[in-house]
């Protein structure tokens, strides 16, 4: 669009130029016809007429193509901050990246009770983290409706000093809720125009769209969290209950050792609280199954035998916490033959896109027809809800492309691997995943 007001604007001065050229011949030369005279001045008329009017015609679209830019541009640089929330913090940054792409000389955000930023002309004296105290702004808040102040009276900023004669107040909204508005300031009432007042509400609503995401973004993470929360509180009562079993058991036939085991037991279950939706490394949970497995060695003996194969440079990944204890639980439970050995691999290795941690058994192994059903929601009463249960939090931290991997042989053994996507999840550093 550029480039055509450009060639436009050639055409016309080429055109002014011929005949102005035209024009000062005629009248040097007297004996020129008078037709040609009164030809040249009704050209040159006409193409001023033209230029003033297509300029005339432009100048609105310009001024809109303008204006749309330094909204988008205000909001793509406003979109971080905005994300955390409307805070102090973030209505400051958000105020000064406003002052420098427009021509306002001050801004300022509120929420629905006090002033969150400000910058420009008057910083000195309207003070951040105050009472609301222009009466326009709380009508603002209340109806919904934009307002200009062509005075400083309607501002009502008490210091005498003061610069700012007028300001566009508009509402941030949150649905159909006013969370606070946004303000510009001018030095004179000359400047407040319908440009002016259309460049605010337009940027309010933006702004107000990347309040409504941020928001949405935080419910979403919440909603979340909790999920995890519950899959986790299905998942330890397993172990709560086992444990406190074999330690019963014990209480008549070794009760030196079940006193230990309760104490070793307190403060295991405790750092299960304490970490309970955190992501922790590799080798803590490592060390997590390790003690489960001191509990499941007092109520079985010798007939678990353990071994890890555990690549060094993955000791330092985070994964949720007690996320393997459950399948190691698993294979104990349904994988223990009558008066036999199991055998238990825990394995961590990776691949091109994921790192792959896996507990194998030599037990029973999975019934053939149940093989394909134990990731399904509801199915089985101990095996497939621990799984199911996960294979979840390992998506909801990690994505989709991550999860469980089952594999069994009726009779013979199970393999279940934990696939996690390398690509990064929360708090998945990259520095431990190269």
């Amino acid at each position: 669009m550029h480039t055509r007001r450009i060639i436009i604007d050639m055409l016309l001065l080429f055109a002014v130029t011929v005949l102005a050229v035209v024009t000062a011949y005629v009248v040097v030369v007297s004996d020129a016809p008078q037709w040609l005279l009164m030809t040249a001045l009704s050209g040159l008329t006409l193409v001023a007429m033209g230029s003033v009017v297509a300029r005339f015609v432009r100048r609105p679209d310009h001024l809109r193509a303008q204006q749309s830019h330094k909204i988008l541009e205000i909001a793509n640089e406003s979109l971080g901050y905005l994300r955390k929330g409307l805070n102090e913090q973030t209505a400051g940054a958000v105020c000064r990246i406003i002052l420098v792409e427009t021509e306002v000389a001050a801004v300022a955000i509120t929420d629905t009770d006090h002033v969150l930023g400000f910058a420009g002309t008057g910083e000195s004296h309207h003070s951040v983290g105050g009472p609301i105290i222009t009466r326009a702004t709380q009508e603002t808040l209340r109806d919904g409706k934009h307002r200009i102040l062509y005075a400083k009276e309607e501002i009502g900023c008490p210091s005498p000093d003061c610069l700012l004669r007028a300001a566009i107040v508009v509402p941030l909204e949150q649905g159909a809720a006013s969370v606070g508005t946004l303000k510009f300031y001018y030095t004179t009432p000359r400047l407040l125009n319908e440009t002016q007042v259309t460049l605010a509400e337009g940027l309010a609503k933006l702004l107000s769209t990347q309040l409504e995401l941020a928001e949405l973004e935080r419910q979403t993470r919440l909603a979340t969290r909790m999920e995890l929360k519950a899959l986790q509180a299905q998942i330890n009562p397993h172990f709560l209950f086992n444990t406190i079993n074999t330690i019963a058991m014990m209480i008549r036939t070794d009760p030196d050792r079940a006193r230990d085991l309760l104490r070793q037991f307190a403060a295991f279950y405790r750092r299960t609280l304490e970490a309970g939706d955190q992501l922790i490394t590799l080798d803590r949970e490592l060390e997590y199954v390790r003690q489960y497995l001191l509990f499941e060695c007092a109520r079985f003996g010798d007939r678990i035998r353990v071994s890890e194969r555990v690549a060094p440079d993955l000791l330092g990944f985070l994964v949720p916490a007690f996320v393997l204890q459950p399948l190691v639980e698993n294979a104990v439970k349904h994988g223990m033959r009558s008066e036999k050995i199991l055998h238990i691999a825990l394995d961590a290795s990776k691949d091109d896109g994921h790192v792959l941690v896996s507990v194998a058994d030599d037990g029973v192994g999975i019934k053939g027809e149940d093989l394909p059903h134990v990731l399904e929601p509801g199915f089985g009463k101990g095996l497939g809800i621990a799984l199911k249960n996960v294979d979840d939090r390992l998506k909801g931290y990690f994505g989709g492309d991550s999860g469980l991997v089952v594999q069994s042989w009726e009779g013979e053994g199970t393999i279940v691997t934990m696939q996690i996507a390398r690509s990064g999840g929360p708090g998945t550093p990259e520095s431990e995943m190269e």
